[in-house]
């Protein structure tokens, strides 16, 4: 069941990771120019300055960027091998990114990717450490120098149990870095840090309507090599991070460790192993480290199970309670397989990109169906169903790009969300009559203000148009679709060209109807009627109006003018900027997205409305172009 794309997609990225340093240089180069000159590396671009802490607020105490040299006497980058047990949190409100790391820890092929081993403090060290993830459709590779912020010779942001390690707190700086700030990092998804670690593409379950087999949807994850956290809701910014009388964190990012199952008196219990990334505060109902429920468990199971009991943040629960308790359940799988299926299968992914520019790409949800049409769009095709059904599955995931970069810039989280229409034949682009009168075939459960939204659909092969919006209109973004299926996608065949409707000749008969009438002109003011001849007038270099040159002019300017009070329909003299596309589109103009978004910013006004002058300016400008280039 392939599904293809009229824009071609840049498909999945290779491991290779690119560097983000301002000059392109590699950490192995930069390593290997401080190793021969003797220096050890500062980084211009991550400076350990108070600008790489904080963007809203002064530094709140004197703090030091110190190096792990100067911090104790034998540093190491790993100590016995990295594990949950690595990760405390410091300072910083970033619970959520501390979870995913401690699920990171329990996938070896993912940790090995994302902090590469040929690093450290032996006798290539040279003050330089890099980390990879995933950014938006590729692999970034960052560097930093190991200058890390401390009070009185103490880390203050995330660190080790082991006061010589110290990987988790340089991957931390290393994610503030591709952030822009530390303060950045305050407030997240898990699962946007499980995704910026594997690529992988995530899922979300209510624990209060969760499917039957939760349990076993859980256990199917981890032991896919799935990454997982849950948080407890809160209904109001009061109870952030307050604690509860059972031990457990309101709004808080934990990562869930393990699912196991014991028997006591002959009935089997079902357990989750919870993290807390604080490294302490832990859960003290049934099943906590010295419950009584313990002393009915086998001891083989008991030894088992209960390998760490100390006080370290990491608890078990009964799966009731566990449901009981918190609220979502974050899970970030390596593929779109889906959990509640046995049926392993082999997903290609299709990348769209894209933006929500106002005034022209940014028509907002569908409750405004005046601009709803103007959104992108994207047209695919589902075939090839399953032999053994009639149906072909695909994930669709939308993502919002770098809005935790421009947080310092007063711009956060959009609500997003997206929805997928049946697409009629010949039609390339759907316009605002079809939204009217045709509801969707799948759509994302809900719109909401995080990174990333997916769902996983069951449809009837097919061409549909797929349709990523913001709640409101006007709001602007970039966006990254991510869109998996079974099989290569390709581009659907091009429209054939089609004759002359009905409608088009009764408009042509309209135009011949209005030849002469000297009315026409009234909308035009002098100086841009003569702007408009000589743009006419140079298209063939003479200089001179010949009859047929004319002629054409003549019937282009009718065309135009008419197509302008079709949608001026209150004759203010103005036309709204997301009517533009339909109406080059009509006058034989057919541009893409990049184009169409230039043009809204030139010519509109901050009403979003482009007046009779400038938008017969843009299509004499549009028709000397094409006339231009058709000459070659």
């Amino acid at each position: 069941m392939p599904l293809q794309s009229n824009l071609s997609g840049k498909g999945s990225s290779a491991l290779k990771a690119e560097s983000t340093q301002w000059d392109g240089r590699s950490f192995e180069e930069l390593r290997q120019e401080c190793l021969s000159n003797g220096t050890l590396f500062e980084d211009e671009d991550f400076p350990a300055t108070d600008s790489s802490l904080f963007y809203s607020q002064s530094t709140p105490v004197s703090i030091e960027w110190k190096r792990p040299k100067e911090l104790c006497d034998n540093p190491r980058f790993i100590v016995g091998g990295a594990d949950r047990t690595d990760i405390c949190q410091g300072q910083l409100g970033d619970c959520w990114l501390l979870a995913a790391v401690a699920s990171l820890t329990l996938k070896k092929d993912a940790m090995a990717h994302v902090v590469p081993t040929d690093q450290g403090f032996d006798n290539r060290y040279a003050g330089i450490f890099h980390f990879r993830f995933w950014q938006h459709n590729k692999w970034v590779d960052v560097v930093v120098d190991d200058k890390l912020p401390s009070v009185r010779n103490k880390l203050i942001m995330l660190h080790s149990a082991s006061n010589n390690e110290f990987w988790s707190a340089l991957l931390e700086k290393a994610y503030a870095k591709m952030h822009g700030s530390y303060e950045s990092l305050k407030g997240g998804s898990t699962m946007e840090a499980m995704e910026d670690f594997t690529g992988g593409v995530g899922e979300m379950y209510d624990t209060k309507s969760c499917p039957d087999n939760m349990f076993a949807i859980m256990k199917k994850a981890l032991n896919r090599g799935s990454m997982m956290g849950c948080s407890i809701d809160i209904s109001s910014s009061a109870e952030s991070e307050a604690k509860t009388s059972t031990g457990l964190v309101k709004g808080h990012a934990y990562s869930v460790t393990g699912v196991d199952e014991v028997t006591i008196r002959g009935r089997k219990v079902k357990l989750v192993r919870v993290r807390n990334p604080w490294g302490q505060v832990e859960w003290n109902g049934p099943w906590s480290d010295n419950s009584r429920e313990w002393d009915s468990v086998d001891s083989s199971d008991k030894n088992r199970i209960m390998q760490n009991s100390r006080e370290d943040g990491e608890f078990w629960m009964e799966f009731e309670d566990f449901k009981r308790n918190y609220n979502k359940v974050e899970i970030c799988n390596m593929t779109p397989d889906a959990l509640t299926d046995n049926t392993k299968r082999h997903w290609e992914v299709e990348m769209l990109e894209g933006s929500w520019i106002r005034g022209s790409t940014a028509g907002g949800c569908r409750n405004y169906i005046d601009t709803f049409w103007t959104n992108p769009q994207f047209k695919l095709r589902l075939n090839d169903a399953d032999d053994d059904d009639d149906v072909c599955s695909v994930v669709v995931a939308l993502m919002q790009k770098g809005r935790r970069k421009l947080r310092k810039e007063g711009m956060d989280l959009q609500t997003i969300g997206f929805a997928m229409y049946k697409a009629p034949e010949g039609e390339d682009y759907l316009s605002k009559d079809f939204f009217r009168y045709n509801g969707s075939m799948a759509r994302s459960k809900t719109y909401i203000n995080m990174r990333e939204v997916s769902e996983r659909f069951t449809l009837p092969p097919g061409d549909y148009v797929l349709v990523p919006t913001i709640f409101q209109p006007h709001k602007e973004a970039d966006f990254l679709v991510r869109v998996f299926s079974e099989k290569k996608a390709k581009p659907p065949p091009p429209s054939e060209p089609e004759d002359e409707t009905d409608e088009e000749k009764g408009l042509r008969r309209l135009f011949d109807k209005l030849a002469g009438d000297v009315r026409i002109f009234r909308y035009m003011t002098p100086e841009f009627y003569d702007i408009f001849l000589k743009a006419v007038i140079q298209s063939d270099g003479t200089g001179k109006l010949e009859f047929q040159e004319f002629k054409v002019f003549w019937e282009k300017m009718k065309k135009w003018i008419m197509l302008f009070l079709s949608f001026d329909t209150d004759r203010s003299g103005k036309m709204s900027s997301y009517e533009l596309r339909i109406a080059l589109k009509a006058a034989g103009m057919h541009l893409n997205n990049d184009l169409l978004q230039l043009i809204g910013l030139r010519f509109a006004d901050d009403n979003f409305d482009i007046d009779f002058d400038d938008y017969l300016t843009c299509i004499v400008r549009l028709e000397n172009m094409f006339s231009t280039l058709n000459k070659y």
